[in-house]
């Protein structure tokens, strides 16, 4: 509307209700658009994708060859030719995203009309999807109401069909163009048969919004999208009415386009926030208590077969303590801050062990360390010595050696299997490929002062591309050679006590971005 017409109004009051029931049939129409797509989904998934290549290039020219044959024998044998009359625009509903600022006689297509007449089907489907979104929006009286139902019905089966094959293509734009055509099919009904006095292009953009919002189940970015392409602000209510609308009643089918792709291809994708019910539980309810860990000193042996067994990306550095022994051995079920290490998985853990060494490939004498030299005391400090120097003192006692003198036996009580484990950082896969890689590693006779140092930028020279454990050759390496895995260790990682509610854990996993959170209680095990 320009600024001194007082009497224009882009829509009315008595228009809302029209476009909460558009928003409604938007949200069915989308409903049904995800659904017959998650179904040919997953017939892609088990007919096509597991074939050869040649089978999806097929299936693209399939889609192809059909979408080509429809749209002409469409156009030319259900199109209806009209007569070419200067049609009426209006300025407020120009699109400044689709600029399209062509003459009308340039974006019409004749397609075996007479002279003066042109073919309102085949200027829906011989113009591109921007300047088909831009006619419906901005031309008056220039299509049929049938031919804008049997476009409907033809664009969206063929969207639907097309979206999901081995070739890029579009849903925003067709889902666009798709909810137009349906809001100038009702504009056209209510002012041809009620006499309404309605802006027609107000009515396709609200089509556009209801189908869209219905199928991707978005409502604040596209209504932020919306009324900025508009550059009207007075659509914000009625847009914003729709969009809700319509996904309210998608949701109540399904769920939206996006969200099902995601789980159709297993993405572990986490959702905004926990389930009420899962308030009830607690880091330790849900943590893997049967951990693939390594010692601050391992030999190479043991790092290749945990590595060659295993796909995780870390392990945690650990230490056995000692300390706890006795309490262990008392009751053989260990609470430390209700930590409870059950027998199970005391089994599991061993059983691991051994089928690591079984299936150990490059060293079948494979030795893994199961016993801790006691740790290096502490001297006691001469009273009134400072406190921070106490601290720093502490702070700089290496981690104990660990040599193994025994390797694990089927004959091994459970005590004999498993100790306490004090948690002391994290090591990366990448990490400890690379050091096998560079051979960073020290003799059983050295010091581990006599390993060689890796600076950052020689850690990270093969990101992101890190060489895989399988492809290497390490028969040059000594298997009896030890590695210390403490100067590159994450000795401070995020961790999370064993009675932190399940929603704190969730949002510190999610909004920090983590891929590992170690469960640790108050004396680090």
């Amino acid at each position: 509307c320009s600024d001194g017409d007082k009497a224009c109004h882009l829509w009315t009051v008595v228009d809302l209700a029209f476009f909460v029931l558009m928003g409604i049939v938007g949200g069915l129409l989308g409903a049904l658009f995800n659904c017959i797509n998650k179904r040919l989904a997953k017939y892609r998934m088990k007919n096509v994708h597991p074939k050869a290549r040649v089978i999806r290039v097929l299936e693209s020219l399939l889609v192809s060859m059909v979408t080509t044959v429809v749209i002409f024998v469409a156009s030319m044998t259900l199109g209806e030719c009209r007569d070419l009359s200067p049609p009426t625009t209006h300025n407020s509903t120009v699109l400044e995203a689709v600029n399209v600022n062509v003459d009308v006689n340039s974006t019409i297509r004749q397609f075996f009309c007479s002279n003066k007449s042109y073919n309102d089907m085949a200027t829906l489907f011989f113009n591109p999807q921007e300047v088909a979104i831009h006619q419906l929006f901005h031309q008056d009286a220039t299509f049929s109401p049938v031919t804008l139902s049997i476009f409907f019905v033809l664009y969206f089966l063929l969207a639907c069909w097309t979206y999901g094959v081995s070739v890029p293509s579009g849903l925003f734009v067709p889902s666009l163009l798709c909810g137009a055509s349906l809001g100038r099919l009702v504009a056209n009904v209510l002012k041809m048969n009620l006499g309404m006095q309605i802006y027609p292009g107000t009515f396709a953009l609200i089509g556009a919004a209801a189908f869209l919002g219905g199928v991707v189940r978005m409502t604040i970015s596209l209504t932020v999208i919306l009324i900025e392409s508009t550059n009207e602000i007075t659509y914000g209510l009625p847009i914003m009415i729709t969009l809700m609308v319509a996904k309210w009643t998608g949701d109540f089918f399904n769920k939206g386009i996006y969200d099902i792709h995601i789980l159709l291809k297993g993405v572990p994708l986490l959702e905004w926030e926990t389930e009420v019910e899962m308030d009830k539980l607690t880091a330790s309810d849900i943590m893997d208590p049967n951990l693939t860990y390594v010692y601050p000193h391992t030999r190479v042996q043991s790092l290749v077969s945990i590595l060659r067994t295993t796909v995780y990306h870390a392990f945690p550095v650990v230490t056995e303590n000692r300390d706890n022994e006795r309490e262990f051995m008392k009751g053989n079920i260990l609470i430390s801050n209700n930590i409870r290490f059950k027998k199970t998985s005391v089994l599991t853990r061993a059983g691991e062990q051994r089928r690591r060494c079984q299936s150990m490939k490059s060293y079948p004498s494979s030795e893994l360390r199961n016993v801790c030299d006691d740790q290096v005391p502490v001297e006691p400090t001469e009273e009134g010595q400072d406190i921070l120097q106490q601290m720093l003192e502490r702070r700089h006692i290496p981690y104990p050696n660990l040599y193994p003198d025994q390797s694990p036996s089927e004959d091994w009580t459970m005590e004999e299997r498993f100790r306490p484990l004090t948690f002391h950082g994290l090591i990366l896969r990448s990490q400890l490929v690379t050091l096998l890689i560079r051979g960073v590693c020290y003799a059983e006779n050295q010091s581990s002062a006599t390993q060689p140092r890796l600076s950052y930028a020689e850690m990270t020279e093969d990101y992101p591309r890190f060489p895989d454990i399988h492809d290497l050759d390490l028969a040059l390496l000594n298997p009896r050679m030890i590695v210390d895995v403490t100067p590159y260790m994450n000795p401070s990682p995020y961790t999370v006590s064993p009675n932190t509610h399940v929603s704190q854990v969730f949002n510190l996993f999610r909004t920090m971005g983590l891929r590992h959170l170690p469960v640790v209680n108050a004396v680090g095990e």
